[in-house]
């Protein structure tokens, strides 16, 4: 695709690709359990969540949290503690399932009049010689349609995901590829 950066970062600009700035933005929308995993009342809310319906135990399954119900029942009663590698997988499997769970009412939020305005915040060229720094600006953008970027999201698919952000940025116009990356993005669904 052209105005694809392929040496980000050459002359010292900073930034990160729009589309991890966009997960970024769901994770916070989809509102995850504050609590560390590495506390008790972290990891029993996590264990809960994922315990709570058939849905979300063959979710977390499917996320490769694959211990026994009498295992997740000694998790829960305190009888035995999860390993490092259970913790991760735990913590995995939550936000997958916690994902799946919030995606429908995610699409409706960003969809709901005509779509959410999107704040592009330029990268950061602070490092950048003179010479070689461009002309970059605020932007704004409505998107539309987001069933795409959820999907990829939800997924945990970046390319997906990088796929569907870029083809909603190419309606800022021929200057798209500056906005590729980005220092912060924001929307307020």
């Amino acid at each position: 695709m052209p105005e694809r950066n392929i040496e980000f970062g050459k002359y010292g600009a900073r930034g990160i690709k729009g589309h991890e700035a966009v997960a970024h933005q769901l994770d916070a929308l989809a509102g995850y359990i504050a609590t560390p995993i590495t506390q008790r009342r972290g990891l029993m809310a996590r264990l809960h969540y994922l315990t709570k319906t058939e849905h979300a135990r063959r979710a977390a399954r499917e996320a490769g949290l694959t211990v026994t119900d009498r295992t997740f029942k000694a998790w829960l009663g305190g009888r035995r503690s999860p390993s490092r590698k259970n913790l991760e997988r735990i913590d995995t499997a939550y936000r997958a399932v916690r994902r799946q769970n919030v995606a429908r009412y995610l699409l409706v939020r960003l969809n709901a009049r005509g779509g959410t305005r999107v704040e592009l915040h330029p990268l950061n060229q602070s490092q950048v010689a003179r010479p070689h720094q461009r002309v970059l600006e605020f932007r704004t953008l409505n998107v539309r349609r987001w069933d795409r970027i959820v999907e990829a999201w939800v997924a945990d698919d970046d390319r997906a995901l990088d796929d569907a952000w870029i083809d909603q940025i190419v309606d800022l116009g021929s200057q798209w590829g500056q906005y590729e990356y980005v220092s912060n993005l924001g929307f307020a669904a």
